[in-house]
């Protein structure tokens, strides 16, 4: 009879010939995860996307059908709400872009060895913190009697009166999701050696210049890696709008979670969540294809 050792050393020996094996084994748990629980609740999602509530009884009637999509083409409110969230997350991305670029060149290409470290640590410090600690923070700020207004009301200058408004939604998706941008840029920058600035300088290009030619093509998988981050998390947020967003607010996830919680309108919710994930789908690839994930 063979013992565990014996079982123990003739599996290890085994792997030990066939690597592939091994691998496979130390694959397979997280694929089958993936499978199972990630892609098994997409698919669901899209074919609940095509079934109905039974108006009189409230029960999901499970055929196929093209209501949901038809209802979401033919009502201006909807579009209007895409449309809204969408503009909001491009808006997001492009002012992380501009924010994010010189504090990364700075922590790459300037800062030493230990400043970078203490930078570093400050740009993810905020991330350790709660999500919702934060916005609440910026409601305060951005509120009639807050911050923001008691100190322009001290200079003497008229309140910004931003509260509850488009307007403080952005400026605290800009804030929350800025980090996520910074770090994929810092690391695309790093990347680049210093001989291409020393050759940029020998063929007698200046700072712009070398800027334009050399540094923002290199940063580009950076940029592009954080606007993924930056786009998709603006894109499937429905907290923000709630807690500083005012009336005419609503994000793609509000109605979503309206139609979930509130109406028990489950399909209708899955199309309706089916836009930013088809449109996540498209950015994605072509991301892919411009080299971001190369920095991520």
């Amino acid at each position: 009879m063979i013992g565990a050792g014996g079982r123990s050393n003739r599996l290890s020996a085994l792997f030990w010939r066939q690597p592939m094996l091994a691998l496979a084994g130390l694959a397979l748990p997280p694929v089958l995860w993936l499978v199972l629980i990630y892609i098994a609740a997409l698919a669901v999602l899209f074919v609940a996307a095509f079934w109905s509530v039974d108006d009189f009884t409230g029960e999901i009637v499970r055929t196929w059908t093209v209501r949901n999509f038809t209802e979401l083409a033919a009502s201006p409110t909807y579009r209007t709400i895409a449309l809204r969230t969408i503009g909001m997350a491009a808006l997001v991305t492009l002012t992380d872009a501009v924010l994010a670029f010189p504090v990364a060149y700075f922590m790459a290409r300037v800062a030493g060895r230990r400043l970078r470290l203490v930078l570093v640590t400050l740009v993810v410090l905020p991330l350790w913190s709660s999500y919702l600690a934060r916005v609440y923070a910026w409601r305060l700020i951005l509120a009639h009697d807050g911050a923001l207004n008691w100190g322009l009301r001290a200079l003497g200058l008229p309140a910004a009166e931003i509260g509850y408004t488009n307007w403080a939604m952005w400026i605290v998706f800009s804030y929350i999701w800025l980090p996520f941008m910074i770090m994929p840029v810092y690391a695309a920058l790093e990347r680049i050696p210093p001989s291409f600035f020393e050759a940029s300088q020998d063929l007698g290009a200046r700072g712009w210049r070398t800027l334009r030619r050399v540094v923002l093509p290199l940063a580009m998988p950076g940029l592009i890696a954080g606007s993924i981050f930056t786009f998709s998390l603006t894109l499937g947020d429905y907290i923000t709008p709630v807690l500083v967003g005012g009336p005419g607010s609503d994000f793609i996830g509000n109605v979503v979670y309206s139609n979930v919680g509130v109406a028990n309108n489950i399909p209708f919710a899955a199309a309706y969540a089916t836009v930013p994930l088809v449109l996540m789908g498209l950015y994605l690839w072509l991301a892919r294809r411009l080299g971001a994930f190369e920095v991520l």
